[in-house]
């Protein structure tokens, strides 16, 4: 089911009322209607992948139980290896198999060796990167004695489950989110109104911006062969967008549908493209991973604490590992190199500089790095990334492919209203998670039905979000 669909703008309400006039005078009661209205949710992409979440929630369950009742430490790390050799299992035959084993055939096909296709049909589970993170967390926390597990199975089937993050994040930790599971919830007004306006924020800038830019995104990157320097520069910068107002609108509509059954949620972006350097840029975009893959995978290679060569290599396979956690093709592992080589440089320069970001040349290289990078993980193959950053590098001065002028013309004025909204909330520091509650009851019912109205004029373009193919 998709936030931007007709069966969500149905399926909201009734859990919502529900949740508080039907089944709010026990939280047992609250927490199995939160559940089953997640696997409704999930289950309506496809039923049968059910199973694939049921059996993590299982394994992490009991192994999260077993951890923390052993004082051996060879025991505990034998329950660890078992969650992640579960977790990371599922993972990898659904996502990664392939990739591997195409690669591996096109390896011998390279040295003339004929060997036998060994790719499977199979279908990438929604949210499967997400979720198996997720509960990666809570073993993990378990384990390093950060965190108790809880032994209310309800809760914690309830806290892998919970449908506003689970097809695409924030990546809640346990620790934030399974205590509040765990405590009876209490109707805010406060809360009511943030939540609700952040929801309409994620529509305006998922339906009304993103999909506009998509739309000639698509027609560009389709056809990237037969396009000119120009128009491959448009596309490029009209998807650095795209990408930000797909995947941070999708953010706002479950943080805020989270804060109206009474959670408040981590924020996952805080205006990444007002970063001086791509170091702050990983402070400010999809924050949930950018920190998960920091907690659990760079710390655990050694950080900064062994010398500035293997920090060198840590962050390297950080972000080598975090450009596959992805995609399961090359682009996203260029993808993914190109960041580490640069935080790797940052890092250098920032150990004989007391500051971690440059001066204001700093938020035009950061920008123009980071747009390098979108086409790796924009375009369908590596070959056509290289294409295109060619035809980039040697610009033909080309007037650019415009198409639907009106079409066009409309993206770039929603494109200007979202970036003016963002920057009157960096210039004011404003975060967009309170920001609802701030506003008095006129400028909230007017802007508020002013979104609306846009939305409804939009809805028509609106498309899959962008991140539930990772």
């Amino acid at each position: 089911m998709l936030f931007n669909s007709i069966e969500f703008l149905l399926f909201f309400p009734i859990v919502f009322l529900l949740y508080w006039f039907v089944f709010n005078k026990r939280l047992k009661y609250q927490n199995i209607l939160l559940l089953l209205a997640s696997y409704i949710f999930y289950g309506w992409w496809d039923w049968r992948f059910l199973s694939l979440i049921l059996f993590s929630s299982f394994v992490d369950y009991f192994t999260g139980l077993k951890i923390h009742s052993s004082e051996n430490k060879k025991v505990r790390k034998r329950w660890l290896i078992l969650s992640l050799f579960s977790n990371l299992g599922l993972l990898g035959v659904f996502k990664y198999y392939n990739f591997f084993a195409s690669s591996f055939y096109d390896l011998m096909l390279g040295f003339g060796w004929q060997v036998d296709d060994l790719t499977l049909h199979i279908i990438l589970p929604v949210g499967i990167s997400f979720y198996t993170f997720q509960t990666l967390s809570y073993t993990i926390d378990i384990y390093r004695k950060e965190f108790k597990p809880t032994k209310d199975i309800i809760s914690f089937f309830t806290y892998i489950s919970f449908f506003p993050q689970l097809v695409a994040g924030p990546i809640e930790r346990a620790s934030n989110l399974l205590p509040q599971m765990e405590v009876k919830r209490v109707f805010k007004q406060k809360w009511f109104n943030e939540g609700a306006f952040q929801i309409l924020i994620g529509l305006f800038r998922k339906i009304v911006i993103a999909d506009n830019l998509g739309a000639y995104v698509d027609t560009i990157y389709n056809n990237s062969e037969i396009h000119n320097s120009s128009s491959l520069i448009i596309a490029t910068i009209f998807y650095a967008f795209q990408i930000y107002y797909d995947f941070a609108g999708y953010s706002d509509i479950a943080i805020g549908s989270a804060k109206l059954l009474g959670f408040k949620f981590n924020q996952n972006f805080n205006l990444p493209y007002f970063s001086k350097s791509i170091t702050e840029f990983w402070r400010r975009w999809h924050m949930s991973l950018s920190f998960w893959l920091r907690d659990y995978l760079y710390i655990s290679l050694g950080g900064n604490r062994k010398g500035i060569i293997i920090t060198y290599r840590n962050l390297m396979i950080t972000m080598l590992l975090g450009g596959l956690w992805h995609g399961s093709s090359w682009n996203f592992v260029v993808w993914g190199a190109i960041h580490g080589v640069v935080l790797s440089c940052e890092k250098f320069i920032f150990s004989y500089k007391k500051t971690s970001t440059f001066g204001f040349i700093g938020y035009i290289t950061t920008f123009l790095i980071v747009l390098l990078s979108w086409v790796f993980f924009r375009a369908k193959d590596l070959n056509t990334s290289i294409l295109i950053i060619k035809k980039i590098i040697h610009f033909d001065f080309l007037m650019p492919f415009i198409g639907d002028a009106n079409n066009v013309t409309i993206s770039i004025v929603m494109l200007m209203i979202g970036i003016f909204f963002d920057f009157f909330l960096y210039k004011n520091k404003y975060n967009l998670e309170d920001l609802g509650s701030t506003f008095g009851e006129f400028k909230f019912v007017s802007l508020s039905t002013l979104i609306i109205v846009l939305l409804i004029l939009f809805y028509s373009t609106s498309n899959n979000f962008i991140y539930f193919q990772f």
